[in-house]
């Protein structure tokens, strides 16, 4: 775990870094992160999206459920390039669901299945090996609870594989959202992009973590069945 770890501390120290420096540039047009949102969304016939805030510091989110929009108080009516990057990048969100990309769709359908194999995933496996460990270790009850355990263990996994596509696309709309409409120059680009790269950062740092731990579990698990027999 080791390696995710590490991958972890980096990104969030260079997300910190980035987000500080650059949100004391404030950009030359002038135009706050709610004013640039509004109009990008409603060039793009998103007038249904509303903006809301959020009180948690970088928790800035799209929910298409509710077709809102929140905004953290370091974003929220700010000037700077952080906050407009920021904020696009949730936008960018939006545009997704209007063009139906796929991973984005995936992983809306994905959340309430993810949710219910995380609350049913240890129960699982821990029926399973009270069945086998039991006196019936040639149950075959007992090693679909435990292998079921591990699927589910797996769709997690997954969860943050589709994850990352889907971050890496919207802050690629908010880039060009954000040049193609002059709301920032080449130069100011350049930081609005390290400050959502190294966001990505953390969603890779996420994901290696996902896949290293679910492989920890598997490992785990095949030891101990193992030694069972």
């Amino acid at each position: 775990m080791i390696p995710g770890l590490l991958l972890g501390a980096i990104a969030q120290a260079k997300i910190t870094n980035n987000y500080n420096k650059y949100k004391q540039i404030p950009a030359k047009s002038g135009k706050t992160s709610n004013e640039v949102c509004r109009e990008i969304l409603d060039k793009n016939n998103l007038t249904n999206i509303q903006l809301t805030t959020t009180d948690k510091e970088l928790g800035d989110n799209y929910n298409p459920t509710k077709e809102t929009i929140s905004l953290s108080p370091g974003v929220n009516e700010q000037y700077s390039i952080a906050a407009l990057g920021i904020a696009c990048h949730e936008v960018g969100h939006a545009l997704q669901d209007q063009a139906n990309y796929f991973p984005a769709k995936l992983r809306r359908f994905l959340v309430p299945v993810v949710n219910f194999c995380s609350a049913i995933l240890w129960p699982l496996v821990i029926i399973g090996f009270l069945i086998d460990f039991g006196g019936a270790s040639d149950s075959i009850v007992g090693d679909i609870c435990i292998y079921s355990g591990c699927i589910f263990f797996a769709l997690a996994t997954m969860f943050s594989l589709i994850t990352l596509p889907t971050e890496l696309d919207a802050s690629k709309r908010a880039l060009q959202q954000l040049s193609q409409n002059n709301y920032l120059d080449a130069d100011e680009l350049v930081g609005a992009k390290k400050v959502l790269k190294s966001a990505a950062l953390t969603y890779v740092a996420s994901l290696l973590v996902s896949i290293l731990n679910f492989l920890r579990f598997l490992l785990t698990i095949l030891l101990v069945t193992r030694d069972r027999k």
